[in-house]
């Protein structure tokens, strides 16, 4: 193994070292120790404890430089057992590595990591190898009860969780440790609870004494514990479910901070990945946490106060750790931005600072740049916090306060002009200061409130009692942006309307520190809300019952082009596997979709996208969430159930889902169609017969997809289409459906069948389906009654609901349900198996059924119709009255359609249903 970084680095050093002595690793390591001790032990006088330890261990150091550091250290940690003896073992294997750590830093022969690693790697030995030691000890007294000799392997459930620099392996040469012992009480009876308890508290601290304590041997690590849940009143070790309950109920951000870094690093380490797990959602929120920022900035501050760090940079006695521009603040800059983004981003929960930061510029959230120059920085400052604890082993950050002091730090850095050492030491601190302050401090703002109208003014004012302001907290944050939402808003087409819209979604917010907080960290979502409010009230009064989805705007991909139902599938497929829980994966599915449900409004309401495009968007929307959601759905089912017997089912999209073609408000038309291949019931714990089975399961899909849940529901369902409708069972069998398709369904089941597509089951079954659906369609095609069935069903329908209003597209003589239905008709009479409107169109002209005048003109209206339809239902939930919905609303209408003014529209409207309802009515005379 070669260091190449060794030679050069020693010529950077005051120390005479040839580069030709040695060629290789292991010589060039040995061949520090002369350099080093009159570094060391010289004049200067640079590390009394160094040079102390080289006197003390100079025998074993003899033989350990005879090889690459790595195998020195590897026979350090490997030749410690837990025995009685493990105190002396664990101070003397601490001097060695200590000192093994310092010459191979000093000497550049290894990076600050290799440095910290093997530091941590040392306590992680210590605190597991004790622990063990004092449990087994505990069990041999029968002080752990129910224990065996065989449970000290994972100390009878008790772990210690390493925090800070301990669990993100970066450990300072003279750092203490910081740990949280806990016990896993389920592997004890209720009424042993209390002596387990009272055992693990004695394992604690015992184990702190054999590491901590200042012996003739010296000492191991300064141990620490008070990071465990409210330390003031807890005893050293507590069970998981009470640590649990505190972080559930009382934790606060610096204890989420903390426990980015938590690692389990000795004892029952697998009862310790549990916890953090279980912990995970509370360290890692599932929203964009940007209220972290504020936390993070009140916590700076308060380590400023308390240790009196303010002011600006002098070098005489400045905190490298905790002052202006120091090692904090770049960990802070990282773990903030973890909080803020590590609940959506499992790649971001890193725990090493230089990994996170890296992590965090591929993923954009940090500028590369920025996160290199950091990374840099933060090295820099580290190797100095090296240097001065390793003068007199002491866990310090305080650099020299003389100028002597300076001089043997140069020494130590191997700079020869203390002077220019100085001058680049003050400008690190600088520029990590300059990196970090304006992400912590967004200071003041020096926006002025623009000037309102009287009744402007009274709105406003209404704000401060609305539930999002209640909290001072909040209001702060509120101040800050409101100058820039109320110039949005003035600048709207009607800037009144505008703001009553704004009103309407602020007084709709339960809470508004999170939400004030993403709009104060990120100006563009301002725009974004204020457009929002000026034109689409609808989309606005959602947003203030589920603002979360404005997460997914800076997620990083919000703009880009859009993936298709395949990979979407594919996207929350991979979220839901992540998640142990049914109802957590059913969640997750609801915020997963609102969110791309949100894009797809936000690209149609920018015009990123047409109607025609955002249709097609929000039906692989639906496609891709009823596929992935039939996954977990099934699953679940067979675990009581059994698995699907014979040969599985297969979900069909009916409808506009079938057709790929939805609006921001459609609900779904499913049926579920499976082949049992002659098998009668389930085999599993409670099985069923398998007519029941498949109806039961149907009905959880349906569930699953539309019961209210926290996060609201998936999509509305509809199973009228099924064989039978109503009186059918919700589940068909295959062969019940064909026999069903072939003999006793009505035209307008088979106009229906013209847009059914499987959308998840099992592919093969899927594959018969369709052969069947086209079957049938060649079957039916040449009725003598469909024309006939077709316009007794327009009549039905015209008879059972009326238009609502001047400006329905959808229902009515002419509009869009008529266009679909003669497009279904062309398409049953040319047995074409075309599923989409436009597509059908062509089929009737191909077929004869439709002229080359007639298509062109459905075709056209069809558009027209469309981006009226689905503009509106983007707009309001209601039907389109455009004196409701506001001026910016109508402008976006008009924009969709083309139209210069209402008058045009409402002509072109009239004119259009007028010419499609004569042409429907000619082709069904025919």
């Amino acid at each position: 193994m070669t260091h190449a970084p060794f030679a050069a680095r020693l010529t950077r050093c005051p120390i005479p070292f040839d580069a030709a002595r040695g060629a290789d690793a292991a010589a060039r390591f040995a061949a520090l120790a002369p350099e080093l001790r009159a570094l060391l032990a010289g004049a200067a006088g640079c590390s009394p404890y160094l040079a102390g330890l080289m006197a003390r261990e100079a025998a074993w150091l003899e033989a350990a430089l005879q090889a690459a550091p790595e195998p020195a250290l590897a026979e350090v940690l490997g030749g410690l057992e837990a025995g009685p003896g493990l105190p002396v073992a664990l101070r003397i294997a601490k001097r060695r590595v200590a000192l093994l750590a310092g010459l191979a830093d000093l000497g550049g022969v290894w990076p600050l990591e290799a440095v910290t690693g093997a530091l941590t790697a040392l306590a992680d030995r210590a605190v597991d190898l004790s622990l063990k030691a004092l449990v087994a000890e505990e069990i041999r007294r029968g002080k752990l009860p129910g224990a065996v000799p065989q449970d000290a392997d994972t100390a009878g459930g008790m772990v210690a969780l390493a925090m800070g620099k301990m669990g993100a392996g970066e450990l300072n040469y003279s750092s203490d440790i910081d740990l949280i012992c806990l016990f896993d009480e389920d592997r004890y009876a209720p009424d042993d609870y209390h002596e387990a308890r009272a055992a693990f508290i004695r394992v604690a601290r015992k184990m702190t004494a054999w590491i901590g304590d200042n012996t003739a041997e010296g000492y191991v690590f300064r141990t620490d514990l008070r990071l465990r849940p409210d330390a003031s009143v807890t005893p050293v070790c507590i069970a998981m479910a009470a640590a649990e309950q505190y972080y559930e109920a009382q934790g606060r951000t610096w204890e989420r901070a903390a426990y980015i870094k938590a690692r389990a690093c000795g004892g029952d380490i697998v009862a310790g990945e549990r916890f953090l797990a279980r912990l995970t959602p509370f360290v890692w929120r599932k929203h964009l946490d940007f209220a972290a920022i504020q936390d993070a900035h009140d916590m700076r501050l308060k380590i400023r106060d308390h240790k009196g760090l303010h002011g600006p940079v002098v070098l005489e006695g400045h905190d490298m750790k905790l002052g202006v521009g120091g090692i904090r603040e770049i960990e802070f800059f990282t773990q903030t931005r973890q909080l803020i983004a590590g609940g959506r981003d499992p790649e971001l929960r890193g725990r090493g600072t230089v990994a996170s930061l890296a992590a965090l510029a591929a993923k954009g959230w940090v500028p590369a740049e920025v996160a290199g120059e950091l990374t840099a920085l933060y090295r820099a400052h580290r190797e100095v916090e090296h240097r001065l604890q390793m003068a007199a082993d002491a866990q310090t950050h305080a650099l020299p306060a003389s100028a002597e002091g300076f001089e043997r730090l140069a020494r130590m850095m191997g700079e020869a002009d203390t002077a220019a050492m100085r001058a680049g030491l003050r400008q690190r601190l600088e520029r990590v200061a300059a990196l970090t302050e304006e992400f912590f401090a967004p200071g003041e703002t020096t926006d002025e409130m623009p000037d309102l109208p009287e009744t402007s003014r009274a709105i406003v004012e209404g704000w401060r009692a609305y539930p999002a302001l209640r909290s001072a907290r909040a209001a702060e944050i509120f101040r800050r942006v409101k100058p820039g939402i109320l110039r949005g808003l003035l600048r709207a087409a009607n800037p009144e309307e505008a703001l009553r819209q704004f009103d309407g979604f602020l007084r709709g917010l339960p809470a508004g520190v999170q939400l004030f907080s993403l709009f104060d960290a990120n100006p563009q979502l301002v725009e974004l809300i204020v457009d929002i409010c000026a034109t689409a009230p609808g989309l606005a009064r959602h947003l203030s019952r589920h603002s979360s989805v404005f997460d997914a705007v800076i997620g990083g991909d919000f703009f880009a082009p859009w993936p298709g139902a395949g990979p979407l599938r594919a996207a929350l497929a991979g979220q839901l596997a992540a998640l142990p829980d049914y109802e957590a994966k059913l969640d997750a599915a609801r915020r997963w979709a609102r969110e791309w449900h949100f894009r797809i409004g936000v690209h149609h309401l920018r015009g990123l996208v047409d109607a025609a495009e955002a249709g097609r968007m929000y039906a692989d929307l639906a496609s891709a969430c009823v596929a992935a959601v039939w996954e977990p759905c099934c699953a679940e089912f067979a675990a009581k159930h059994g698995p699907m017997p014979g040969r599985g089912a297969v979900v069909l999209g009916m409808g506009s889902l079938g057709a790929e073609r939805l609006n921001a408000a459609s609900d779904l038309d499913l049926i579920v169609i499976y082949d049992d291949a002659g098998v009668e019931a389930s085999e599993g714990k409670r099985p069923l017969p398998t007519r029941t089975y498949y109806a039961r399961l149907t009905q959880a899909l349906v569930t699953a997809l539309s019961a209210p849940m926290a996060e609201g529901r998936l999509y509305e369902v509809d199973m009228r289409l099924r064989p039978s409708g109503k009186q059918g069972p919700v589940a068909t069998a295959l062969e019940r459906f064909r026999s069903y398709q072939r003999t006793e369904a009505w035209t307008w089941e088979h106009l229906a069948l013209t847009r059914a597509r499987a959308i998840a089951g099992e592919a093969g079954l899927a594959a018969e389906v369709e052969a069947l659906r086209r079957e049938v369609l060649e079957a039916k095609s040449g009725g003598e009654t469909v024309l006939a069935d077709v316009a007794d069903m327009r009549r039905r329908i015209f008879a059972a609901k009326a238009p609502d209003g001047v400006w329905e597209a959808k229902i009515g003589p002419g509009r869009l349900q008529d266009i679909e239905l003669l497009a279904q008709s062309c398409a049953l009479r040319a047995a074409d198996p075309a599923r989409r409107v436009e597509a059908q169109l062509r089929a009737g002209l191909r077929s004869g059924c439709l002229g080359k005048p007639e298509e062109a003109a459905l075709q056209e209206a069809y558009r027209f119709l469309w981006r009226l339809q689905a503009g509106g239902r983007l707009l309001t939930d209601r039907p389109l009255d455009m004196e409701q919905i506001g001026e910016g609303a109508r402008a976006f209408l008009l924009r969709e359609t083309g139209m210069a003014d209402l008058a045009a529209l409402a002509s072109r409207l009239d004119a259009a249903t007028a010419r499609v309802a004569a042409i429907v009515d000619r082709v069904l005379e025919g």
